[in-house]
């Protein structure tokens, strides 16, 4: 692995800063993450955002085949010279923005589950997970990079002020694990936070509601006014709900209607989205 600052001044490029670039140093690093990550022999890989190819490059090593996202067309131009001086032809790039790429293909092409790496950019990071969620069934497990703001939010347990949508959502269908601590002083050019690897490996759901979009929609309209009690938050939300409505879902849920989203665990979740749903003709738009 070439050092990202030689690279980048070799090809007379800059990091793009709207782009969240902040590219691993380390080949020590890297290699770590991916032997963490378990990648094996058999196993078919997305990467999201490819970069210089700091894991392209050791993931590629081990698994059959690489599909790798990157949006910027002159990073590409310059991977693909890595690659083939790797010896690497198992890599797919693709030149597109991970939110306007159907994950579900890439499984349905290699006929198998597929595992999902990447240092995810700050700005998108809550948009990819959420496709990863409702993109589940076409991926076993994801390792992803995030700045440890948001990976403290990720592994928040209820009554925690860092728990939150994402949160809920993750954890309805997906068991998280923390796998390394990233320093800022391990990429370049230098992030201000430093970042966490996570491992989340998707599985059932712990009790399936009896709609899961639905589902989505009370969790965003609960921690949408998370200052206010759940009773409060849902009357106001977009989804039309009455608070007598809101009051008598909650009671039959078994839900305190004074208490507020943060404090709710996934299957109080459920149970709510369950006894709304139960009430839906009293529902507009639902």
């Amino acid at each position: 692995m070439t050092s990202p600052r030689v690279l980048l001044a070799a090809w007379q490029m800059h990091a793009r800063k709207q782009l969240g670039q902040h590219f691993l140093e380390n080949p020590a690093t890297s290699e770590m993450i991916v032997n963490r990550c378990r990648v094996m022999p058999e196993d078919v890989v997305l990467e999201i955002g490819a970069g210089l190819g700091a894991l392209t490059i050791p993931v590629a090593r081990i698994a059959k085949k690489v599909y790798a996202v990157e949006k910027d067309h002159k990073i590409i131009s310059l991977l693909k010279t890595e690659l083939t001086s790797n010896s690497l032809f198992n890599v797919i790039l693709i030149e597109k923005d991970i939110l306007r790429v159907n994950i579900e293909e890439f499984a349905e092409e290699a006929n198998r589950k597929i595992i999902v790496l990447g240092n995810l950019p700050y700005n998108i990071s809550s948009q990819v997970l959420v496709k990863l969620i409702k993109a589940r069934s076409a991926v076993s497990r994801a390792a992803l990079m995030f700045q440890k703001e948001l990976a403290q939010r990720i592994t928040a347990k209820p009554g925690c002020k860092e728990y939150g949508r994402l949160t809920v959502m993750l954890n309805y269908c997906a068991d998280i694990k923390k796998v390394a601590d990233i320093k800022a002083s391990q990429f370049f050019p230098r992030p201000k936070v430093d970042s966490e690897v996570l491992e989340i490996t998707f599985r059932g759901s712990l009790k399936y509601p009896d709609d899961e979009e639905f589902l989505y929609r009370v969790i965003k309209a609960a921690f949408g006014q998370r200052r206010k009690n759940l009773k409060n938050a849902l009357a106001g939300s977009e989804l039309h709900i009455a608070a007598e409505t809101s009051m008598h879902a909650l009671e039959n849920a078994g839900i305190d209607p004074t208490r507020r989203a943060e404090t709710l665990s996934v299957e109080e979740f459920v149970r709510l989205s369950n006894r709304l749903k139960a009430e839906g003709r009293r529902l507009k738009g639902v």
